[in-house]
């Protein structure tokens, strides 16, 4: 049996959700449906054991994680242990003193057990529906992204830039614990974005998407190089993958393509994806960002790329648009049953670096 205390048995598995519509029975669930399916969901995930819990920010067609702390606030009155986040809010265009109000009140309601990951965003609707510019994206982040870890970590603020009113002598409630709560920066290759979640001495989640995993290797380096050089303690780091898990791998491959591959194909002509073919589809299952198959298959890849990126956390983006409820069910029920367990065992035999 593995020490209770190694890092192996202190390995942490989450659920994304980006509240893309299901379907029951053929039938596409409307609006109202899904968002109460995503808080069955969060229950069934704390049922299976699973640490985290975490919801998105999009403005999309069949997409309703578009109040992302109205939903962790409604999974915190029906959970007791379970903790619940984003994946990811979209720093850029949200107001830090609103952001903070909401996620102070979900950590209060949850009795502690609210958490985020903050990103610039890949997808760049909320600019035009919030009033903000393109042109300014960068600056933006950067300038939120202090003002919120300031308001989370001093106890009045005293604040002026370019974005929004000043602040003076600032203390908001309800207050969030001494220090804030845990707060990610959400990271999809950028060196940049290493660079700025180390010097603020943040835990990086990698968006792990497309392409092979160790590809963000070099990117741990320079994170946690950073982080010593800017005088931090070692932080956690997390991946965020896109998958099913099903009984058998010929299953969980042929449900995945079904309904990946539409979504893939939109994509490609939005942002010049590559166009998908059951070759490419294949070799992202095998070698790739895509983690489709039974548990043990899907559980030796998650430890393997645990280990190649010496993660603390793995984050399942488990939702795909039309995906029967059925399907996302066992994908939690087996996530929670048989992978967690098992990959923590093949982390515990072959720790990191052997």
């Amino acid at each position: 049996m593995p020490d209770p205390t190694s890092a192996a048995a202190t390995f942490e598995f989450g659920l994304n959700s980006f509240g893309e519509v299901a379907t029951d029975g053929g039938r596409v669930q409307d609006d109202a449906e899904t968002a109460r399916l995503l808080v069955e969901e969060a229950v069934r995930a704390e049922a299976m054991g699973l640490d985290i819990f975490s919801v998105g920010e999009h403005y999309r067609p069949d997409h309703i994680d578009t109040a992302t702390p109205v939903l962790l606030a409604a999974m915190a009155t029906a959970t007791r242990r379970i903790r619940l986040g984003t994946s990811v809010t979209v720093l850029s265009t949200n107001d830090p003193v609103r952001l903070y109000h909401d996620f102070s009140t979900l950590d209060a309601v949850s009795d502690g057990r609210a958490q985020l990951v903050v990103g610039r965003a890949s997808a760049t609707d909320s600019f035009p529906l919030f009033g903000y510019e393109l042109g300014d994206y960068e600056a933006l982040f950067e300038e939120k992204l202090d003002l919120f870890l300031r308001l989370q970590r001093e106890d009045t603020v005293t604040w002026s830039g370019a974005f929004r009113a000043p602040l003076v002598g600032q203390r908001l409630r309800p207050r969030m614990p001494t220090g804030g709560i845990p707060t990610w920066i959400g990271v999809g290759g950028s060196p940049h974005s290493v660079l700025r979640a180390a010097r603020y001495g943040l835990p990086l989640m990698l968006a792990v998407i497309g392409g092979r995993p160790q590809r963000f290797a070099g990117l741990v380096d320079l994170y946690q190089r950073a982080l010593a050089e800017a005088g931090h303690s070692p932080q956690p780091i997390g991946q965020h993958s896109l998958g099913l898990v099903a009984d058998t791998d010929k299953e969980a491959a042929e449900t995945w393509w079904q309904y990946w591959k539409p979504v893939v194909t939109s994509l490609a002509t939005e942002r010049g994806f590559y166009a998908p073919t059951w070759e490419r589809y294949r070799d992202e299952i095998d070698h790739g960002a895509l983690f489709v198959g039974s548990p043990e298959t899907v559980a030796r890849k998650i430890a393997r790329t645990a280990r190649d990126l010496r993660l603390n956390r793995f984050d399942l983006k488990y939702d795909i648009l039309h995906l029967p409820r059925q399907a996302r069910a066992r994908t939690i029920e087996l996530l929670g049953r048989e992978v967690a367990p098992r990959v923590r065992e093949l982390l515990a035999e072959e720790p990191a670096g052997a």
